[in-house]
C-alpha cells in the first residue's frame, strides 16, 4: 500500500488543489492531507479557520477514489523539525508530493521520497487571487468545488474576510 502526504493552506480549497488531487491519487492508495498553518485564520491572508478548511476539502473530495485523512497541521516556524512534526501528526505516509522548494527539500533532508505535483492553470487557480475575487465582490465561485463555496457561505465567510481587510485597513495593517 502507498500512502502519499500533501500539504496546502487550501485559503481556500480551490480546482486547483482538487485537480492535484484528483490526477495523484491514481499513483496513490491512501492520501494524507495536511491543512498547513491550521493555527491561522480570520487574516486576509488566512481568513478560514483549520475546521472550516477542513470541511471544504472533506466535502470536495468525497467524489474522489481515493482514501483520504485530512490533519491539520499548526505552523511551527521551525524548519529543522517541521517533518518531524508533521510525522508526529499524522498516519505514516511513503511519500511526500509537493512543488514548493521549501517543503521538498525538508523531507529529502529526512529521505522521504519527494514526486512533484502536477500544477493546473496556476495563475486562475490561486488562493490569492480568488480571495481578492471575494474582496472586490466579482465572481470567484467558478475556481472552487462546489463544497467549498457551500462551505464559505455557510460561514459567512465572504462578509468575514471583508470586514477583516478593512479592519486591518483601519488600523494600517495591510497582511
Amino acid at each position: 500500500m502507498t500512502r502519499g502526504f500533501y500539504v496546502g493552506r487550501f485559503q481556500p480549497y480551490h480546482k486547483g488543489h482538487h485537480n492535484v488531487i484528483d490526477e495523484i491519487s491514481d499513483s496513490l492508495n491512501e492520501l494524507v492531507i495536511g491543512i498547513g498553518s491550521a493555527d491561522k485564520s480570520h487574516t486576509r491572508r488566512n481568513p478560514f479557520t483549520a475546521g472550516e478548511r477542513y470541511v471544504m476539502i472533506s466535502r470536495a473530495v468525497e467524489e474522489l477514489d481515493i482514501t483520504t485523512h485530512i490533519v491539520p497541521i499548526e505552523d511551527i516556524d521551525r524548519n529543522a523539525i517541521w517533518v518531524s512534526h508533521v510525522q508526529s501528526l499524522c498516519p505514516p505516509f511513503d511519500i511526500a508530493i509537493s512543488n514548493n522548494p521549501l517543503v521538498i527539500q525538508l523531507f529529502q533532508d529526512t529521505d522521504i521520497e519527494v514526486r512533484e505535483g502536477p500544477i493546473f492553470d496556476r495563475s486562475r487557480y490561486q488562493g490569492t487571487r480568488i480571495r481578492e475575487l471575494m474582496i472586490q465582490q466579482e465572481k470567484w465561485e467558478h475556481l472552487v468545488p462546489d463544497p467549498t463555496v457551500e462551505a464559505i457561505h455557510e460561514v459567512g465567510g465572504v462578509t468575514r474576510l471583508r470586514q477583516v481587510v478593512e479592519s486591518d485597513d483601519f488600523n494600517g495593517q495591510r497582511e
